[in-house]
């Protein structure tokens, strides 16, 4: 299997360089809680909406419910009104509710440690039922891929790719599976703060030696 060439002392240098970075929510959540159904609840709320904003509204919920139980039993309109500030708040509350309720009738209230099972839920799809396996079950056999994961390997020359599905499958190919876990936290990191999608900041970027900067039109 042909790796990519000097992938260890890439992923030194990004953990190097992130080391200062805010942490990607399910990160936080998964350091401070330990617990996946957190994970899940907060990857769903984080759906086409910014941590900056999921973060907060991720712990008002925990506050008030932070069990499939108690979720369950949280009146929809109450449940809504906490969530409000996420995007498509009313579709993500009904997944959550539906979701809670399936935990209880056939897992006794704990989420599975499954890839297929967690995929087995309406509104759980690949990127969230990889980052549970991560960061929820600190799996080492999975690899997240969101909008960073999927960009930054092909702006780099990792691969050529056009869906995160098939991102997903050709990082498996050339990236070592020691670095799997590690792999989303430091690409998205890295493409919050330094290899964004219009204008990425190569001057300031500690593997610019190592990127064929394909597609990048504007530089800082």
């Amino acid at each position: 299997m042909a790796y990519i060439k000097n992938i260890g002392i890439i992923v030194k240098l990004l953990r190097k360089e992130v080391s200062s970075f805010q942490k990607p929510m399910s990160t936080e959540i998964s350091e401070k809680t330990h617990d996946p159904f957190k994970v899940l609840v907060s990857c769903i709320l984080s759906l086409r909406t910014r941590d900056t904003i999921t973060y907060p509204i991720s712990n008002r919920l925990f506050a008030v419910a932070d069990t499939p139980k108690k979720i369950k039993d949280l009146p929809l309109k109450k449940l809504q009104e906490i969530i409000r500030p996420v995007n498509y708040y009313k579709t993500k509350s009904r997944r959550i509710k539906e979701i809670s309720k399936a935990l209880l009738e056939n897992y006794h209230g704990n989420v599975p440690n499954t890839f297929d099972e967690l995929m087995s839920f309406k509104g759980v799809g690949r990127k969230t039922a990889n980052i549970v396996m991560v960061y929820g079950f600190g799996s080492r056999h999975h690899i997240p891929v969101d909008t960073h994961v999927h960009r930054i390997p092909n702006r780099l020359g990792w691969v050529k790719t056009k869906t995160p599905e098939q991102t997903e499958e050709a990082l498996k190919q050339i990236i070592p599976q020691k670095y799997w876990s590690d792999i989303n936290d430091l690409l998205v990191m890295h493409g919050q703060n330094i290899c964004q999608p219009i204008s990425p900041w190569c001057s300031k970027c500690l593997i610019k030696a190592y990127c064929k900067r394909i597609g990048v039109k504007k530089s800082r």
